[in-house]
C-alpha cells in the first residue's frame, strides 16, 4: 500500500460532475442464485468503462458493509451517464433486462438502488486530509487547503474561476 500524502486537500471544479451512487442490498441471503448475478455484474461495467477513456467515468470507488454494496462514481456529465445505461452494446443493458427478467420485484431477494447528483462548481465543499486522491478530489481537481482554502466556508464559497 503506498502511503497516503501528508497534507490537507480540496477538490476544485471547474465544471459541473455528476455523482452517481449505486448499489444492492441482499435482502434473502440464501437466495445466493439472485443475488450473485447482480454483484457479479456492477465489476464487470466498472472494468469495461474503465477501459474507455471517452466513457465519461472520471473516478469510483466500491464500498462493501455487507448486506450492502454500493458504488460511489463521478461522471463528467449526465447525459454520459445515461448513454451508457441505454448502450446495448454495453454490459449495463443487458444486465439490467436480465434482473427484470429472472429477478424483478416480486421475491424482494435483492434490492437495488441509484442516487444520481449534479454538482455544480462552486457548490460543494470538500476537505481530505492525509489521503490519496479521493472522491470528487480525484475525480476534478485536487488543491491544497491552504490559506483561504484552509476554512470550510472559504472552500464551500469558492469561485471555479479562482486560484487557491
Amino acid at each position: 500500500m503506498i502511503a497516503p500524502p501528508q497534507d490537507r486537500h480540496t477538490a476544485r471544479a471547474d465544471k459541473p460532475v455528476v455523482l452517481f451512487l449505486i448499489g444492492m442490498r441482499i435482502n434473502k441471503p440464501l437466495a445466493v442464485g439472485k443475488w450473485r448475478r447482480v454483484a457479479a455484474a456492477m465489476p464487470k461495467m466498472l472494468k469495461e468503462l474503465s477501459a474507455r477513456p471517452d466513457s465519461g467515468l472520471l473516478w469510483f470507488h466500491t464500498y462493501l458493509s455487507v448486506p450492502v454494496i454500493m458504488v460511489q462514481q463521478y461522471w463528467e456529465s449526465f447525459d454520459k451517464l445515461l448513454a451508457y445505461a441505454h448502450d446495448k452494446s454495453g454490459a449495463h443493458f443487458p444486465a439490467w433486462g436480465e434482473f427484470n427478467r429472472r429477478i424483478g420485484y416480486s421475491e424482494g431477494a435483492v434490492g437495488i438502488w441509484h442516487e444520481t447528483y449534479l454538482i455544480e462548481p462552486g457548490k460543494f465543499e470538500t476537505v481530505y486530509g492525509n489521503m490519496p486522491p479521493f472522491g470528487l478530489a480525484a475525480a476534478t481537481t485536487r488543491v491544497l487547503a491552504e490559506g483561504r482554502l484552509a476554512a470550510a466556508k472559504n472552500r464551500f464559497e469558492i469561485d471555479s474561476a479562482s486560484t487557491p
